[in-house]
């Protein structure tokens, strides 16, 4: 089955930054339609608001972190089969483990390049062209 393109994706980060770098190589892997949200509680809001067919979200954000927006997401009817993928400057083996237990899909750890990112999207997405 190929993967919609057109689908809503949400990035979750507190650095600018790192969103634009998201958004860049969502945009080279050819996803077209890309929501950004700088916090946790935003991206809640939006959620409620937008049925997305993929989440990527920060680890490392305050107040709410990229692992209680996740549990969020999974406590949702709603959301609670939306593909999330966890992305993380922490590469500790315990918080795969936690992220894996609240349910995420994948886990990318920065600093990442757009193979890393096309191999982690197939693997929850399916192949992208």
């Amino acid at each position: 089955m190929a993967v919609d393109m057109d689908m809503p994706v949400l990035v979750v980060d507190d650095y600018k930054t790192m969103l634009r770098i998201v958004r860049n190589l969502l945009i080279q892997l050819g996803f077209k339609n890309i929501d950004e949200a700088m916090d946790g509680d935003t991206a809640t809001a939006m959620i409620r608001d937008k049925k997305y067919g993929l989440i990527m979200s920060d680890w490392n954000m305050q107040p709410v972190t990229g692992l209680d927006l996740l549990k969020r997401v999974r406590a949702d009817e709603k959301t609670k089969n939306t593909p999330f993928v966890m992305v993380t400057a922490e590469a500790k083996t315990e918080n795969v483990v936690v992220a894996k237990g609240a349910g995420v899909n994948n886990y990318i750890i920065k600093p990442f390049n757009l193979n890393v990112l096309k191999t982690k999207l197939s693997a929850v997405l399916g192949a992208l062209p």
